[in-house]
């Protein structure tokens, strides 16, 4: 059994995901096998990964095929088809450096132990840039919470022990929905544990236009039940005033843009939640206004 599986949640990609296929065929190391979820393409994505598993590559490749859910259901899919125990997770319009499982695998073996959660990494750019800050240098752990509370910014990458993150609730699903933040369980994990510092590059990032997070605005009115859920996730968790009232804000959004009656009673912070309405009126006609732009501009790009 590999030490780590390299998962893939993919839809409608098979333009990109041979980019992600050839970063594995050439690692290092081949200690890892890779999990493709398919999340309900129509395009030509399980042909090409049929074609793949036919190769003579160094590891292994497993598919999953599901009906078509969203980023936070293929990654409930993954969690449940992982037996390694390390995993994380690569998308399919990124790739890993040439050396990144080996960085991994090595850091594991150094440092990794029952009392962490796994490893933190980072993530850059295609030119190699670091995305948001490194991580710190004077220490060996930390937990992504921690980090991001002292000034830590832009994504990391995450490599979990299998057996830690399978600890947490799956995302939950919403009827017509098709997100949910992956915060959610990445946010209960850091409550708990740390993870081991790894202060190199493990993925390259390409944010692609149709990706969600360039389109999160439209993701705000498509999915207010997802956000309004993690919206009371991140109330319970808030260590100030202001990220509580700032979730209560954001809630009370995703509520009005839902049409939730019941937002107040459903409410962990009931008073901030009623002090939060106003300022949530007005969120939901700047979200209005600027998935409308950004729709405008992409009808032109088409």
């Amino acid at each position: 059994m590999p030490t780590l599986t390299v998962f893939t949640p993919a839809y409608n990609r098979d333009y990109s995901i041979h980019l992600c296929y050839e970063s594995l065929c050439r690692q290092s190391c081949k200690d890892f096998l890779w999990l493709v979820v398919d999340d309900g393409s129509t395009d030509n994505t399980a042909a090409l990964i049929k074609e793949w598993q036919k190769n003579e590559n160094g590891f292994e490749i497993r598919y999953v095929y599901k009906e078509n859910g969203g980023m936070h259901t293929a990654h409930n899919t993954a969690y449940e088809n992982i037996d390694t125990e390390l995993n994380v997770c690569i998308d399919s319009d990124d790739y890993m450096p040439d050396d990144a499982v080996e960085k991994i695998i090595n850091c594991w073996k150094e440092k990794g132990n029952s009392e962490v959660a796994g490893i933190i990494a980072l993530d850059a750019t295609l030119d190699g840039k670091v995305i948001g800050t490194e991580l710190p240098k004077d220490r060996e752990k930390i937990s992504t919470e921690e980090f991001y509370r002292q000034g830590g910014k832009g994504d990391k990458k995450f490599i979990y022990r299998t057996e830690i993150i399978n600890k947490y609730p799956p995302y939950p699903v919403f009827e017509g929905e098709k997100y949910v933040s992956l915060a959610y369980k990445y946010s209960l994990c850091a409550e708990e544990y740390e993870m081991v510092i790894l202060n190199e590059i493990v993925c390259i990032v390409e944010y692609q236009l149709d990706g969600s997070s360039t389109n999160m605005f439209r993701q705000y009115l498509r999915n207010p039940k997802g956000f309004a859920f993690i919206r009371k996730h991140k109330m319970t968790l808030a260590k100030s005033f202001s990220e509580k009232f700032k979730a209560c804000i954001h809630y009370v959004s995703s509520s009005i843009i839902s049409k939730n009656k019941h937002f107040i009673k459903e409410s962990p912070e009931k008073l901030l939640t009623v002090l939060a309405i106003p300022f949530g009126i007005a969120l939901t006609v700047y979200i209005k206004h600027k998935a409308k732009g950004y729709m405008k501009v992409e009808g032109m790009v088409k």
